[in-house]
């Protein structure tokens, strides 16, 4: 009769306890979620299942999250929660994210259902290392809304590209692209070909791709001041904060990025059926797992890649349509360093460069120059002296945006402000009123740039990915390019130099429409 009874007992107990942990756990997480509005998420993952029915719905969608990790030690000062004051929600809602772009139809979208649908099974990958090669799920996809939310996310991604940009803005299915990215079990892996440092093409189960690349140095070692440009470390981190800053200056041409913690023996080695990059695993003196692959420059023992014991950071870049699908065009880039120890480029030379650029097709017509300075003042701000050639979707002919490929060699010198970077701005003398516009409202306390990038990188799984001393860069870096802009105005004038890309007003008011014409413009 005891242990019956004792049984009893026991389930009685079991039960009293469960209800008090869901009671606890009601009081202490649901209810406080439920009053405020916030959803309930892990951490890095999405919101809701259901498509967002506007723009404030997309932008709480994408930032939900941020309260949930802005507090994690080493993230220096804590960022706003998003249902309180998010410094990075509030830039969003200003008039210069809002305005409604050119309205987009077929032709002005990368790809259709119906293009993807006719691609035959498995391509090779393109030797750059950005286009896919899977293998699209079916001879021919599904069509209507149905459809299009059961495909997996990179496809989404694909079909959401445009003239315009890679990505709408607030889209939801840029954070699912970054999630998948962070957590889909890897099935194979390759080396990318080419290149001064260690690449991998990492395939995903839902057949995604994207682009690994690990981490080289830590987050306070600088590039050495002997060291060239051409010959720097690229760093992980870069790539991450690089997608991050484009976000924030609504330029929307790095493809995603996002931190994982990658395990060197059970995703890459285990699953890897390239010999070459198999014979280079070993066990290290130390017992950690340790491989170097295969590349021009930084593959050797000496440069080897060792996980602790075999976990690694490494940075996850999504990958583009496949280039049969999607053609592109490489241009060299006008203001192209030299790539050489002892001559410098003629740019460098010439004050009056520009002038001979402007006369060079595509830089004579359309918004090709535009374009270009647009993409030195991101890598001015991010200290990338390495754009030596940009490319172009050839279906949008020169009228598209350019993509940002390549950014791991970019914040590797906090303390060090490199001038020359801006050297088209300073020629040309042009830029886009609503770039100008978002530096403006950048260099603002309540929107200043180490602050939102603070925040909007606290969410990624590596952070803090930048150190402070690289967040204050940033602020320094805005003010340079207003001033630069600043000296423009004073030369030539305020209609010359910031070209009229957006109606919207430099300021709400008069005062600042005065300065303007005066060619005083505030920092």
């Amino acid at each position: 009769m005891a242990l019956p009874l004792f049984k009893r007992k026991f389930k009685v107990v079991a039960v009293t306890l469960l209800l008090t942990m869901c009671a606890l756990h009601i009081a202490l997480d649901l209810l406080p979620r439920l009053s405020s509005g916030a959803p309930s998420v892990a951490r890095g993952g999405s919101t809701c299942s259901c498509a967002p029915s506007a723009a404030g719905d997309a932008l709480g969608r994408v930032f939900s999250n941020l309260s949930g990790v802005s507090g994690a030690a080493g993230l220096g000062p804590a960022s706003p929660s998003i249902r309180g004051s998010s410094r990075l929600l509030a830039l969003f809602q200003q008039p210069v994210y809002r305005t409604a772009g050119p309205a987009l139809d077929e032709k002005n979208r990368l790809l259709t259902v119906r293009s993807i649908g006719h691609l035959d099974s498995r391509k090779e990958a393109d030797s750059d290392g950005w286009t896919s090669d899977l293998e699209y799920p079916a001879p021919m996809l599904p069509t209507g809304l149905d459809a299009y939310m059961r495909y997996p996310t990179w496809l989404k991604f694909h079909l959401g590209i445009n003239k315009n940009a890679l990505y709408a803005r607030h889209d939801p299915v840029v954070e699912d692209l970054l999630n998948d990215l962070r957590r889909q079990k890897v099935v194979t892996v390759v080396m990318k070909s080419g290149g001064t440092q260690l690449k991998l093409i990492m395939t995903f189960e839902n057949y995604g791709q994207a682009l690994f690349k690990p981490i080289k140095q830590t987050r306070e070692q600088e590039t050495p001041p002997d060291f060239f440009y051409f010959s720097d470390f690229e760093r992980h981190n870069a790539e991450i904060a690089a997608f991050h800053l484009d976000r924030i200056l609504d330029f929307r041409r790095v493809p995603p990025a996002a931190g994982r913690i990658v395990n060197i023996t059970s995703e890459i080695r285990d699953v890897t059926q390239e010999k070459k990059l198999l014979k280079t695993f070993y066990i290290s003196p130390a017992n950690n797992m340790c491989f170097y692959g295969e590349c021009s420059y930084y593959c050797s023992t000496e440069h080897a890649l060792c996980g602790r014991p075999d976990l690694l950071e490494a940075s996850m870049a999504a990958f583009l349509p496949d280039t049969l699908l999607a053609k592109r065009k490489t241009w060299r880039n006008p203001w192209r360093r030299s790539y050489n120890k002892r001559k410098k480029a003629e740019w460098e030379l010439n004050p009056e460069y520009c002038e001979q650029v402007k006369k060079t097709p595509p830089y004579n017509s359309g918004t090709r120059l535009l374009d270009v300075i647009d993409m030195m003042v991101f890598d001015f701000l991010t200290g990338n002296m390495d754009r030596h050639h940009y490319d172009t979707f050839e279906k949008f002919g020169n009228d598209s945006f350019l993509l940002h490929f390549d950014n791991g060699r970019g914040f590797g010198k906090h303390s060090h402000d490199e001038l020359s970077i801006l050297a088209p701005l300073q020629q040309c003398c042009r830029l886009r009123r609503s770039t100008y516009l978002k530096l403006r409202l950048l260099a603002r306390p309540v929107h200043r740039l180490s602050d939102v990038m603070r925040e909007s990188l606290a969410r990624d799984m590596l952070a803090p990915l930048l150190t402070e001393q690289h967040l204050a860069a940033l602020d320094r870096r805005v003010s340079i390019v207003l001033r630069n802009v600043r000296h423009c105005v004073r030369v030539y004038g305020v209609e010359i130099v910031l070209d009229a890309d957006t109606d919207l007003h430099l300021e709400a008011g008069l005062k600042h429409q005065e300065h303007m014409r005066t060619g005083d413009v505030p920092d």
